[in-house]
């Protein structure tokens, strides 16, 4: 498989290695913002805070509790018709529509009732094994984390 190292993340997890390709095509300004907050080293230590056995797990808060994004504007909604399906990754958002900023989960199983109503900037194509390890709870305790989050065309 062919990966464009532009449109390709490198997430160490404290389980593995996770690559993510990213779907400029569907939503580009989260795409723009997740390349952005990895280049920053904002995801490096940060914890899964949420994950939910046969759903998701989350990831992207700077204080580890859902309550937190980036010092970055929240983003407008791109929904698609790309479906929640296993390693599929979506922003997490609050009830309103336009309130996604860092957090993120990625699916572990077919999760449809998401569809259209998040938005979907990419798709684990190498590791999924690796996020299928993440410790489960929420809130998790004693939680696994990103332990280093690159656009691939950075990694040296």
């Amino acid at each position: 498989m062919s990966l464009d190292p532009e449109n390709t993340i490198l997430m160490e997890t404290t389980k593995g290695k996770v690559v993510i390709k990213l779907r400029p095509d569907l939503a580009p300004e989260h795409v723009a913002r997740i390349k952005q907050l990895a280049r920053e080293g904002f995801y490096d230590g940060i914890v899964f805070h949420r994950v939910i056995d046969g759903f998701m797990a989350q990831v992207g808060c700077p204080h580890g509790t859902g309550t937190g994004g980036s010092k970055h504007p929240d983003l407008n909604q791109e929904f698609n018709a790309e479906p929640h399906v296993r390693g599929i990754c979506s922003m997490a958002r609050s009830q309103n529509p336009n309130s996604a900023n860092s957090q993120f989960f990625i699916v572990f199983d077919d999760a449809r009732f998401l569809d259209k109503q998040y938005t979907v900037w990419g798709q684990v194509v190498e590791g999924m094994e690796n996020v299928d390890r993440i410790k489960r709870g929420e809130p998790v305790r004693d939680p696994d984390s990103i332990v280093s989050m690159k656009v691939m065309a950075d990694a040296a």
